[in-house]
């Protein structure tokens, strides 16, 4: 089989079981379990905890130790195990601890995904700048395909979701095991430091001032990729308590307008080689910031009436926002990185953005929106937060222009060569 065609598969699957229940889990949470709202916000925490520490590590192991594609199929197929034993928990405090197991083998597959495609590309003779950008769009695909999966079987709701994502992660993981072999490169560093021996060479990336800058930045930018996943569809549930708002359509059906979220997505993704080859990461990174600024700004003065535009294209801009942040940074972590590293470098971009990143992203905007942004009848000024969210993103874009040093190259985008 073609080796685009099976990276597409993969990355289908692997943001399929993913959208089989991150959106309606709270419909089932709310609904089914009928379970306290204060403990809810610890779902989505389990996410960030858990790339705090088990991609990097994850990483280390598929660079030293096990196959990246058999290290991605036993992650799966363990994850399998633990979704189908999610629907059995009966209390919100061990739900919280089996989700943040799960997660703890589910957010390792991201990276470990990409370094899988990265590594057969680059084996097969392909260009990952080029080549990498069309397989991955299927896994946006595969997150929309699994939302209308769920939507069209009525189970929003039901347990029945955590059964989908359990199927796909099962077939996932048998699939992973018939991937061409993706061995540990960090097995030719002919080192005998106790950094390589534990795999810990890719920390040495924060010496280097350029890196040290890209990752922190991948931090600041992955706290406001959590901000509108918190709160963009809570903003537009809102305006169902403002009498002119309530019988609109992005009222009725608030998640059909952030769909257009992924659907820009898939658009953007393809764009990024042009981008890349154009401009270089500084340019396209810096083009993301500016679009963050847009898509809370737009959310400050829009509305589901006249405004509508405005939220729409607050929804559009997102593509841009996330795909030339995550895709291209993903893409600039494999440019940068000796061999040997790779899969580990990938761990600490998803540590970074979606670990790091995303805890304080959701911890300290909770803080402040509470503070400072919240009426005594606990409702939200919702232009203010959104306005205060875009002159955060203009602060960082403003350091990021000034600080981040990287001359473009037009041949680092050419195939990165083990």
């Amino acid at each position: 089989m073609n080796i685009k065609l099976r990276l597409t598969i993969l990355s289908f699957l692997e943001f399929f079981i993913w959208g089989s229940w991150l959106i309606t889990i709270g419909a089932y949470w709310f609904q089914n379990k009928q379970w306290d709202g204060a403990d809810f916000g610890k779902i989505f925490s389990t996410m960030g905890i858990s790339a705090i520490v088990m991609p990097t590590v994850f990483g280390i192991i598929a660079d030293r130790w096990i196959n990246a594609e058999r290290l991605l199929g036993i992650c799966h197929l363990l994850g399998a195990v633990l979704l189908c034993l999610l629907p059995g928990v009966d209390n919100p405090d061990s739900f919280f601890w089996m989700l943040l197991l799960y997660m703890v083998f589910y957010m390792p597959t991201i990276s470990l995904a990409n370094t899988v495609s990265y590594t057969l590309l680059i084996k097969n003779g392909k260009n990952v700048v080029k080549d990498f950008p069309p397989i991955r769009v299927w896994g946006t695909i595969g997150f929309i395909a699994a939302l209308w999966t769920i939507s069209l079987l009525h189970i929003e709701t039901s347990s029945a979701q955590f059964y989908v994502a359990a199927g796909a992660s099962l077939l996932f993981g048998i699939y992973a095991f018939t991937l061409p072999a993706c061995p540990p490169e960090g097995k030719k560093l002919q080192s005998t430091s106790w950094i390589d021996t534990l795999g810990l060479r890719a920390f040495s990336l924060f010496r280097t001032t350029k890196m040290a800058l890209f990752f922190v930045f991948a931090l600041l930018l992955g706290a406001a990729l959590q901000l509108t996943n918190a709160y963009g569809d809570t903003f537009l549930h809102d305006f169902a308590n403002v009498p002119e708002y309530k019988d609109t359509m992005a009222v009725k059906y608030p998640a059909i307008i952030m769909s257009i979220s992924q659907i820009s997505e898939t658009l953007f993704i393809l764009a990024i080689p042009f981008f890349l080859r154009r401009f270089g990461i500084k340019q396209v990174m810096l083009i993301s910031m500016v679009a963050w600024v847009l898509r809370f700004g737009l959310f400050a003065y829009g509305n589901p009436a006249d405004g509508l535009w405005m939220i729409i294209l607050s929804c559009i801009i997102y593509g841009m926002a996330f795909d030339f942040f995550n895709i291209s940074g993903s893409l600039f972590v494999e440019t940068q990185s000796p061999s040997g590293i790779r899969a580990s470098a990938q761990g600490v971009f998803m540590m970074m953005t979606n670990g790091f990143g995303a805890l304080l992203g959701s911890y300290i905007s909770g803080i402040i929106i509470d503070k400072y942004f919240t009426y005594a009848d606990k409702s939200k000024d919702w232009e203010g937060i959104w306005i205060a969210f875009a002159g955060y993103a203009l602060v960082v874009a403003i350091l990021f222009a000034i600080l981040f040093r990287h001359k473009h190259d037009p041949k680092e985008v050419q195939v990165v060569q083990h």
